[in-house]
């Protein structure tokens, strides 16, 4: 995964999402405790997380800074700033040569900060899309580099099913609900 499939996966949810953007975001996002809008704020401080870590070359930890994003912002703002904090992650991993690391619980390439932030965008784009009555579900393709990339495990058919699972979201007919422990794997090591 690279540059190119995080501002994919932002334009997705921009043209999931905008089109909604005036009903009430204050809703819980699905199965989340945070509402809509707060959940599509931390998409936005994960992206921008993750551009520290590869542009910082943070060897050990995560960077000590977070995103704000001020309280009296209304979803359509939220969402731009989304926009903006993915073409950030997107010029970091563009610019990152392909010995770049940073820190996600261990040494983290760029496919792998690709891949975490098109997750982050895709899981979140869904819980928001089930708070608002919107029937969506990530499209496979994207769901496809995302599970190669983190979840080795990942079940076979469905990717978006399949993504969805692995992210504790929904139970597949064979197998649970996971539990809110789950893990990916984008370290390296």
């Amino acid at each position: 995964m690279d540059h190119s499939d995080v501002d994919e996966a932002v334009a997705e949810m921009m043209r999931v999402l905008r089109p909604v953007q005036e009903r009430d975001w204050e809703v819980r996002a699905g199965a989340l405790e945070w509402t809509c809008r707060e959940t599509a704020a931390h998409v936005a401080h994960d992206l921008t997380a993750y551009s520290g870590q590869i542009a910082g070359r943070a060897p050990a930890a995560y960077l000590p800074f977070d995103l704000v994003v001020r309280p009296e912002a209304v979803a359509g703002e939220v969402l731009s700033v989304v926009v903006a904090c993915g073409a950030v992650l997107s010029a970091a991993l563009r610019v990152a040569g392909p010995d770049a690391r940073g820190w996600h619980w261990g040494p983290t390439d760029t496919t792998g900060f690709a891949a975490l932030g098109v997750n982050e965008t895709l899981v979140h784009t869904w819980d928001i899309a089930q708070g608002l009555g919107l029937d969506w579900t990530p499209p496979p393709a994207m769901c496809a580099g995302v599970l190669a990339r983190l979840f080795p495990e990942a079940p076979s058919g469905d990717p978006a099913q399949a993504l969805l699972w692995c992210t504790g979201r929904v139970g597949l007919p064979d197998r649970p609900r996971r539990p809110s422990s789950w893990k990916l794997r984008a370290a390296l090591s």
